[in-house]
Protein backbone atom coordinates (compact mmCIF):
# COMPACT_ATOMS: atom_id res chain seq x y z
CA UNK A 1 0.00 0.00 0.00
CA UNK A 2 1.16 3.51 -0.73
CA UNK A 3 0.37 6.56 1.40
CA UNK A 4 -2.52 7.88 -0.65
CA UNK A 5 -2.62 11.25 -2.37
CA UNK A 6 -4.69 14.43 -2.51
CA UNK A 7 -5.46 15.70 -6.01
CA UNK A 8 -6.26 19.43 -6.11
CA UNK A 9 -7.48 21.92 -8.71
CA UNK A 10 -8.69 25.50 -8.86
CA UNK A 11 -12.03 26.39 -10.43
CA UNK A 12 -11.62 28.57 -13.51
CA UNK A 13 -14.08 30.39 -15.79
CA UNK A 14 -14.96 27.23 -17.73
CA UNK A 15 -16.27 25.39 -14.64
CA UNK A 16 -17.71 28.33 -12.74
CA UNK A 17 -21.38 27.72 -11.92
CA UNK A 18 -21.22 23.94 -12.39
CA UNK A 19 -22.22 21.65 -9.57
CA UNK A 20 -19.44 19.77 -7.84
CA UNK A 21 -20.59 16.52 -9.45
CA UNK A 22 -20.81 18.08 -12.92
CA UNK A 23 -17.30 19.49 -12.55
CA UNK A 24 -15.84 16.13 -11.53
CA UNK A 25 -17.57 14.20 -14.31
CA UNK A 26 -16.42 16.71 -16.94
CA UNK A 27 -12.85 16.93 -15.65
CA UNK A 28 -12.44 13.17 -15.15
CA UNK A 29 -14.45 11.62 -17.96
CA UNK A 30 -12.72 8.24 -17.51
CA UNK A 31 -14.31 7.85 -14.03
CA UNK A 32 -18.03 6.91 -13.85
CA UNK A 33 -20.44 9.39 -12.31
CA UNK A 34 -21.44 6.80 -9.71
CA UNK A 35 -17.88 6.59 -8.42
CA UNK A 36 -17.79 10.36 -7.85
CA UNK A 37 -21.14 10.24 -6.05
CA UNK A 38 -19.74 7.61 -3.66
CA UNK A 39 -16.56 9.63 -3.04
CA UNK A 40 -18.53 12.79 -2.34
CA UNK A 41 -20.87 10.90 0.02
CA UNK A 42 -17.84 9.46 1.86
CA UNK A 43 -16.43 12.96 2.43
CA UNK A 44 -13.40 12.37 0.19
CA UNK A 45 -14.07 15.39 -2.05
CA UNK A 46 -13.48 18.79 -0.44
CA UNK A 47 -14.26 22.33 -1.57
CA UNK A 48 -11.98 24.87 0.08
CA UNK A 49 -11.03 22.23 2.63
CA UNK A 50 -14.56 21.22 3.62
CA UNK A 51 -16.84 18.35 2.52
CA UNK A 52 -19.48 19.48 0.04
CA UNK A 53 -22.65 18.07 -1.49
CA UNK A 54 -22.83 16.80 -5.05
CA UNK A 55 -25.09 19.69 -6.09
CA UNK A 56 -22.99 22.46 -4.50
CA UNK A 57 -22.39 25.24 -7.05
CA UNK A 58 -18.77 26.16 -7.65
CA UNK A 59 -17.31 29.66 -7.85
CA UNK A 60 -14.18 30.82 -9.64
CA UNK A 61 -11.08 30.50 -7.46
CA UNK A 62 -12.40 27.75 -5.21
CA UNK A 63 -10.17 24.75 -4.59
CA UNK A 64 -11.53 21.27 -5.21
CA UNK A 65 -9.61 18.36 -3.68
CA UNK A 66 -10.07 14.60 -3.90
CA UNK A 67 -8.46 12.82 -0.96
CA UNK A 68 -7.61 9.42 -2.40
CA UNK A 69 -7.02 6.82 0.32
CA UNK A 70 -3.94 4.55 0.17
CA UNK A 71 -4.11 1.86 -2.51
CA UNK A 72 -2.03 -1.08 -3.67
CA UNK A 73 0.01 -0.28 -6.77
CA UNK A 74 0.92 -2.81 -9.45
CA UNK A 75 4.29 -4.50 -9.18
CA UNK A 76 6.94 -2.88 -11.38
CA UNK A 77 10.76 -2.87 -11.45
CA UNK A 78 11.88 -0.51 -8.69
CA UNK A 79 15.66 -0.52 -9.25
CA UNK A 80 17.44 2.19 -11.23
CA UNK A 81 21.10 3.09 -11.79
CA UNK A 82 22.78 6.47 -11.45
CA UNK A 83 24.86 7.16 -14.58
CA UNK A 84 26.03 10.72 -13.86
CA UNK A 85 25.58 13.07 -10.93
CA UNK A 86 26.73 16.53 -9.84
CA UNK A 87 25.20 19.43 -7.95
CA UNK A 88 22.96 20.46 -10.85
CA UNK A 89 21.67 17.29 -12.43
CA UNK A 90 21.50 13.54 -12.16
CA UNK A 91 21.17 11.11 -15.08
CA UNK A 92 19.66 7.71 -14.33
CA UNK A 93 18.84 4.48 -16.16
CA UNK A 94 15.11 3.70 -16.08
CA UNK A 95 14.06 0.07 -16.47
CA UNK A 96 11.27 -0.87 -18.84
CA UNK A 97 8.01 -1.18 -16.92
CA UNK A 98 8.65 1.63 -14.44
CA UNK A 99 6.55 4.77 -15.08
CA UNK A 100 8.48 8.05 -15.10
CA UNK A 101 5.70 10.16 -13.54
CA UNK A 102 2.66 9.41 -11.36
CA UNK A 103 -0.25 8.48 -13.61
CA UNK A 104 -3.33 6.32 -13.36
CA UNK A 105 -2.76 3.80 -10.59
CA UNK A 106 0.93 4.65 -10.14
CA UNK A 107 2.15 7.08 -7.48
CA UNK A 108 5.08 5.72 -5.47
CA UNK A 109 6.00 3.02 -8.00
CA UNK A 110 7.46 5.69 -10.29
CA UNK A 111 10.95 6.85 -11.19
CA UNK A 112 10.16 10.34 -9.91
CA UNK A 113 9.26 9.03 -6.45
CA UNK A 114 12.36 6.82 -6.29
CA UNK A 115 14.78 9.56 -7.37
CA UNK A 116 13.22 12.05 -4.93
CA UNK A 117 14.06 9.74 -2.05
CA UNK A 118 17.70 10.62 -2.75
CA UNK A 119 17.16 14.12 -4.22
CA UNK A 120 13.94 15.66 -2.83
CA UNK A 121 14.00 18.59 -5.28
CA UNK A 122 14.66 16.56 -8.42
CA UNK A 123 12.55 17.31 -11.51
CA UNK A 124 12.69 15.27 -14.74
CA UNK A 125 13.35 17.46 -17.78
CA UNK A 126 11.83 14.87 -20.12
CA UNK A 127 9.94 11.62 -19.76
CA UNK A 128 10.03 8.12 -21.18
CA UNK A 129 6.99 5.93 -21.76
CA UNK A 130 6.47 3.17 -19.25
CA UNK A 131 7.70 0.50 -21.66
CA UNK A 132 10.76 2.50 -22.72
CA UNK A 133 14.06 1.96 -20.92
CA UNK A 134 17.15 4.13 -20.72
CA UNK A 135 18.38 7.62 -19.89
CA UNK A 136 16.32 10.13 -17.93
CA UNK A 137 17.85 13.42 -16.75
CA UNK A 138 16.65 15.21 -13.60
CA UNK A 139 17.49 18.79 -12.67
CA UNK A 140 18.41 19.35 -9.02
CA UNK A 141 17.75 23.08 -8.63
CA UNK A 142 15.66 25.83 -10.22
CA UNK A 143 18.50 27.33 -12.24
CA UNK A 144 19.48 23.99 -13.73
CA UNK A 145 15.86 23.23 -14.51
CA UNK A 146 15.40 26.48 -16.43
CA UNK A 147 18.62 25.98 -18.40
CA UNK A 148 17.94 22.34 -19.26
CA UNK A 149 14.33 23.00 -20.28
CA UNK A 150 15.51 25.87 -22.49
CA UNK A 151 18.04 23.54 -24.12
CA UNK A 152 15.20 21.18 -25.02
CA UNK A 153 12.97 24.00 -26.24
CA UNK A 154 15.78 25.23 -28.50
CA UNK A 155 16.32 21.66 -29.75
CA UNK A 156 19.96 21.98 -28.75
CA UNK A 157 20.14 18.48 -27.24
CA UNK A 158 21.09 15.33 -29.16
CA UNK A 159 18.64 12.51 -28.34
CA UNK A 160 19.35 9.05 -29.75
CA UNK A 161 17.30 5.89 -29.18
CA UNK A 162 17.66 2.21 -30.08
CA UNK A 163 14.64 0.23 -31.24
CA UNK A 164 13.65 -3.05 -32.86
CA UNK A 165 11.24 -2.65 -35.78
CA UNK A 166 9.17 -5.07 -37.82
CA UNK A 167 10.46 -5.94 -41.27
CA UNK A 168 13.34 -4.44 -43.25
CA UNK A 169 13.21 -0.75 -44.22
CA UNK A 170 14.02 -0.19 -47.89
CA UNK A 171 16.61 2.48 -47.07
CA UNK A 172 19.50 2.34 -44.62
CA UNK A 173 18.80 5.91 -43.52
CA UNK A 174 15.63 7.99 -43.82
CA UNK A 175 13.71 10.84 -42.18
CA UNK A 176 10.10 10.72 -40.96
CA UNK A 177 8.20 14.04 -40.79
CA UNK A 178 4.68 12.77 -40.11
CA UNK A 179 2.72 15.25 -37.90
CA UNK A 180 1.59 13.92 -34.52
CA UNK A 181 -1.60 14.88 -32.70
CA UNK A 182 -4.63 13.56 -30.80
CA UNK A 183 -6.87 11.02 -32.52
CA UNK A 184 -10.01 9.27 -31.19
CA UNK A 185 -9.55 6.36 -28.77
CA UNK A 186 -12.46 4.31 -27.44
CA UNK A 187 -11.28 4.09 -23.83
CA UNK A 188 -9.39 7.37 -23.33
CA UNK A 189 -11.19 9.75 -25.67
CA UNK A 190 -8.01 10.61 -27.55
CA UNK A 191 -4.41 9.38 -27.82
CA UNK A 192 -1.50 10.72 -29.83
CA UNK A 193 -0.90 9.19 -33.25
CA UNK A 194 -0.15 10.22 -36.82
CA UNK A 195 -2.51 13.07 -37.71
CA UNK A 196 -2.59 15.53 -40.61
CA UNK A 197 -3.85 18.14 -38.12
CA UNK A 198 -1.09 17.37 -35.61
CA UNK A 199 2.10 19.21 -34.69
CA UNK A 200 5.29 19.02 -36.73
CA UNK A 201 7.64 16.21 -35.75
CA UNK A 202 10.89 14.85 -37.16
CA UNK A 203 12.82 11.62 -36.59
CA UNK A 204 15.97 10.47 -38.37
CA UNK A 205 16.26 6.69 -38.62
CA UNK A 206 19.45 4.70 -39.26
CA UNK A 207 19.36 0.93 -39.82
CA UNK A 208 22.13 -0.68 -37.76
CA UNK A 209 21.44 -4.36 -38.43
CA UNK A 210 18.97 -6.41 -40.46
CA UNK A 211 17.77 -9.55 -38.76
CA UNK A 212 15.23 -12.21 -39.65
CA UNK A 213 11.91 -10.37 -40.13
CA UNK A 214 13.09 -7.37 -38.07
CA UNK A 215 15.72 -4.64 -37.94
CA UNK A 216 17.74 -2.92 -35.23
CA UNK A 217 17.56 0.83 -35.76
CA UNK A 218 18.91 3.97 -34.17
CA UNK A 219 16.55 6.95 -34.07
CA UNK A 220 17.56 10.55 -33.49
CA UNK A 221 14.60 12.74 -32.65
CA UNK A 222 14.61 16.47 -33.33
CA UNK A 223 11.24 17.05 -31.64
CA UNK A 224 9.73 15.48 -28.55
CA UNK A 225 6.11 14.64 -29.32
CA UNK A 226 4.35 11.99 -27.19
CA UNK A 227 5.19 8.46 -28.38
CA UNK A 228 7.08 9.99 -31.31
CA UNK A 229 9.37 7.06 -32.11
CA UNK A 230 6.58 4.49 -31.81
CA UNK A 231 4.41 6.59 -34.14
CA UNK A 232 7.14 7.49 -36.63
CA UNK A 233 8.51 3.97 -37.05
CA UNK A 234 4.92 2.80 -37.60
CA UNK A 235 4.34 5.69 -40.02
CA UNK A 236 7.32 4.47 -42.06
CA UNK A 237 5.62 1.07 -42.36
CA UNK A 238 7.74 -0.60 -39.68
CA UNK A 239 6.10 -0.49 -36.21
CA UNK A 240 8.15 -1.49 -33.21
CA UNK A 241 8.25 -5.24 -32.70
CA UNK A 242 5.57 -6.07 -30.13
CA UNK A 243 3.92 -2.64 -30.09
CA UNK A 244 0.28 -3.35 -29.17
CA UNK A 245 -1.07 0.08 -30.13
CA UNK A 246 0.35 1.53 -33.37
CA UNK A 247 -0.27 0.14 -36.85
CA UNK A 248 1.68 0.63 -40.10
CA UNK A 249 0.98 4.21 -41.16
CA UNK A 250 1.19 5.53 -37.59
CA UNK A 251 -2.48 5.23 -36.65
CA UNK A 252 -4.14 3.13 -33.96
CA UNK A 253 -4.54 -0.57 -34.66
CA UNK A 254 -8.16 -1.40 -35.42
CA UNK A 255 -7.90 -4.81 -33.75
CA UNK A 256 -6.69 -3.63 -30.34
CA UNK A 257 -7.98 -2.21 -27.06
CA UNK A 258 -4.41 -1.38 -26.00
CA UNK A 259 -3.52 1.78 -24.07
CA UNK A 260 -0.39 3.90 -24.61
CA UNK A 261 1.14 2.55 -21.38
CA UNK A 262 0.82 -1.08 -22.45
CA UNK A 263 4.16 -2.70 -23.10
CA UNK A 264 5.65 -5.40 -25.29
CA UNK A 265 7.91 -3.29 -27.53
CA UNK A 266 11.68 -2.69 -27.33
CA UNK A 267 12.68 0.98 -27.19
CA UNK A 268 15.65 2.41 -25.32
CA UNK A 269 16.92 5.97 -24.69
CA UNK A 270 20.53 5.27 -25.58
CA UNK A 271 22.39 8.57 -25.76
CA UNK A 272 21.78 12.17 -24.72
CA UNK A 273 24.14 15.04 -25.45
CA UNK A 274 23.57 18.55 -24.10
CA UNK A 275 25.41 21.53 -22.59
CA UNK A 276 25.85 21.48 -18.83
CA UNK A 277 23.25 23.85 -17.32
CA UNK A 278 25.82 25.78 -15.26
CA UNK A 279 29.19 25.50 -17.02
CA UNK A 280 28.05 25.11 -20.62
CA UNK A 281 30.51 22.24 -21.13
CA UNK A 282 29.14 19.55 -23.44
CA UNK A 283 27.93 16.37 -21.70
CA UNK A 284 27.71 13.06 -23.54
CA UNK A 285 25.54 10.70 -21.49
CA UNK A 286 25.00 7.08 -22.49
CA UNK A 287 23.03 4.11 -21.16
CA UNK A 288 23.86 0.55 -22.22
CA UNK A 289 20.93 -0.96 -24.17
CA UNK A 290 19.35 -4.31 -23.27
CA UNK A 291 20.87 -7.32 -25.09
CA UNK A 292 18.36 -7.43 -27.98
CA UNK A 293 19.15 -3.80 -28.83
CA UNK A 294 22.91 -4.28 -29.02
CA UNK A 295 24.99 -4.90 -32.13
Amino acid sequence: MNHGFTYTGIIGPRDEGLSLLEHLVVRHAHTPEGAWRERIKAGLVLVDGEPASADARLARGQQVAWVRPPWEEADVPLAYAVLYEDGDLVAVAKPSGLPTHPNGGFLEHTLLHLVRRRHPGASPIHRLGRGTSGLVVFSLNAGANRALCETLRQRAAVKVYRALVQGHPALDAFTVDTPIGPVPHAALGTVHAASAEGKAARSRVQVLERREAEALVEVRIETGRPHQIRIHTAASGHPLVGDPLYAPGGGIRADTSALPGDMGYLLHAFRLGLPHPRTGAWLDLECQPPPKLRL
